[in-house]
């Protein structure tokens, strides 16, 4: 699995700007990757380094409109905190 397949986009919330200035970064991840592949990933498509990678699953909702039912897709959240000499991500720091 390639680094760009394993990182699927950054969450770009009220609640995830709020741990840029702690280096505490949030990205939608594949499913399928570990914690080990997300930190390898982060650090290699970002240039640094990662302390620690907490992940959460969260299963898609249940959606009705009218008679018909739908699902929304399940995903998998990654918390990433960086460590205290490693640069910031330059992307986030535009957004801020």
């Amino acid at each position: 699995m390639n680094n760009h397949d394993i990182i699927i986009r950054p969450v770009l919330s009220e609640k995830s700007f709020e741990g840029i200035a702690d280096k505490k970064y949030v990205f939608i991840v594949a499913p399928n990757a570990n914690k080990t592949e997300i930190k390898k990933a982060v650090e290699e498509v970002f240039g640094v380094r990662v302390a620690k990678v907490n992940t959460v699953n969260y299963d898609g909702k249940v959606k009705r409109r009218g008679a018909s039912v739908g699902k929304r897709a399940d995903f998998k959240k990654a918390y990433v905190q960086l460590t205290a000499d490693s640069k910031s991500i330059e992307y986030f720091e535009s957004l801020t």
